[in-house]
């Protein structure tokens, strides 16, 4: 039985495939003095849009310097929907001498397909390894089982991909089992850890006799990550006496766990109702990294997805009673609060302005204020606004997204009676799911002519990639609406270019 260790080709999905140079030498100097026989040092693609960083295209001069510094059998995988069997071996010929094995990440249903695309792999005299996903899914794959024989001679190794983190070791067992019904071929397999069970699958695909298994440093992959190295390195150190030289596994492991605390892999409870109900952890991944998106909200959309049903609830559709010339955006930033009394005299002088929340953060400071107000709720903000309000609020309406709701569809108790839906979200064909895409799309229903924003102020100190992918977002959207002719500023400080900057005070002269 042989270990593959995976961490920068699965890790890199927290990455974009880039990884610090030094943490890189540190990985590659420890592996060397550990029971690991192959390293997957990434993917080897063709271009694709958007950015991949440099283990996802596994340059040439990469490849070269890994194998100066490792003493390993190096291993790339390609994804077989992006690779046409013509640009085989324009791809690969820069691997010759450098990369043992070829992996293949494989549909279930494209089997005979990446089986052409492995007979050109194999030509080129690599060693080649079927990842096969989706294995809870397979005993309900008649063809894909039927076509099985076809990979003897092939692949070298066939592997058994939990790609959802929810099989059992009974499952292990029996899929082991059918798998080797229908061909001679080694077999492999690689644990994701949603339910925390990849330890006892991976050890219960050794005791079946699995020819190799696949793990990473700190468990780092995709979602909810994978089967740590260091765990299963342990676990064999004590069962099967292997030699492990445990100064190097925690060199290597310190170093990755400072990565880990930023970019937080493993599993939690999303991940974990995800892996028991066999759904996409991709989704997942996208939910748990945006900061409105709680855990109630992901539960309830992987519980609709589960039961096959777009959303559990759908309301009336909001009509606008007048119209509104000016709208006060108010967002969750510091500068309401800073700035709070300036905003609650505008607003008084300025009956008829509306304000549209956009975040539950600063409500409270305006609850005295007589304008109409709107809460625009996606994600968790309707437990946030909840907690606000201690009875039913006059003048206020709630506004949620066009049925149906990525994350189903939570009322706060106060507003059941006054709560609406929009009918469409069109004014973006881009983050539709954003809160202020929400936002923007309710004044354009309400024919509001310029709108005022507070509280968007930006990120200050160092930004975390969550946030500034949102920030992007609201960039976006803004600059995307303001081609529409409507005039956006900001009355308190913000970094948002697209914001026009006035103030407040400026305001408040009669």
């Amino acid at each position: 039985m042989k270990i593959l260790d995976c961490t920068l080709r699965d890790g890199g999905y927290y990455t974009n495939w880039d990884f610090d140079k030094n943490l890189v030498e540190t990985y590659l100097t420890a592996m060397n003095d550990l029971p690991v026989e192959y390293l997957e040092v990434g993917y080897r693609s063709p271009k694709l849009t958007g950015y991949y960083g440099e283990y996802f295209y596994c340059p040439d001069f990469v490849l070269k310097k890994i194998s100066q510094l490792s003493n390993k059998k190096l291993v790339i995988i390609l994804d077989e929907k992006n690779i046409k069997l013509e640009t085989i071996e324009e791809l690969l010929k820069p691997c010759l001498g450098i990369i043992t094995m070829v992996r293949i990440a494989i549909d279930p249903e494209q089997l005979v397909r990446a089986i052409d695309l492995a007979k050109k792999v194999k030509s080129m005299g690599f060693e080649v390894g079927f990842n096969v996903m989706y294995m809870s899914k397979w005993k309900n794959l008649p063809e894909f089982l039927s076509n099985l024989k076809l990979v003897d001679g092939v692949a070298d190794y066939f592997y058994m991909v939990d790609s959802y983190g929810g099989v059992y070791p009974d499952d292990v067992r029996e899929i082991y089992n059918l798998v080797r019904s229908q061909m001679k071929t080694k077999i492999g397999f690689h644990g994701h850890n949603n339910l925390e069970l990849a330890l006892v699958n991976t050890l219960t695909a050794i005791e079946c006799g699995a020819d190799m298994v696949d793990a990473t440093i700190t468990g780092m992959g995709r979602g909810a990550g994978n089967l740590k190295t260091e765990l299963l390195l342990t676990a064999l150190n004590q069962r099967n006496n292997i030699e492990v030289d445990f100064n190097a596994l925690s060199a290597v492991t310190d170093a990755f766990s400072q990565l880990q605390k930023e970019y937080e892999w493993g599993t939690n409870l999303p991940y974990m109702v995800s892996g028991a109900n066999s759904l996409p952890q991709k989704d997942v991944m996208e939910w748990v990294g945006k900061r409105y998106y709680s855990y109630n909200s992901i539960i309830r959309a992987l519980s609709n997805q589960s039961k096959g049903i777009k959303d559990n609830e759908t309301l009336s559709e909001y009509s606008p009673t007048g119209a509104f010339s000016k709208a006060l955006i108010v967002g969750g930033g510091d500068s309401v609060r800073e700035h709070i009394d300036a905003i609650k005299n505008y607003l008084s002088i300025n009956p008829d302005v509306v304000i549209i929340h956009s975040s539950s953060r600063n409500v409270s400071s305006l609850n005295d204020c007589t304008n109409k107000q709107f809460h625009c709720l996606a994600g968790n903000e309707g437990h946030r606004l909840e907690k606000v309000f201690n009875s039913v609020p006059n003048n206020r309406i709630a506004i949620l997204p066009p049925f149906p709701r990525a994350m189903g569809t939570y009322i706060p108790v106060n507003f059941k009676s006054n709560s609406f839906q929009l009918s469409e979200i069109n004014i973006t064909e881009k983050y539709k799911n954003s809160i202020t895409a929400l936002v923007l799309q309710l004044t354009k229903e309400m024919n509001v002519e310029e709108l005022l924003f507070c509280g968007y102020d930006g990120y200050n100190g160092e930004i975390t990639q969550h946030k500034l992918e949102l920030f992007n977002e609201n960039e976006y959207l803004f600059s995307n609406f303001s081609k529409r002719n409507y005039c956006l500023k900001s009355i308190t400080p913000t970094k948002y270019k697209e914001l026009r900057q006035e103030s407040v005070y400026s305001e408040l002269y009669q």
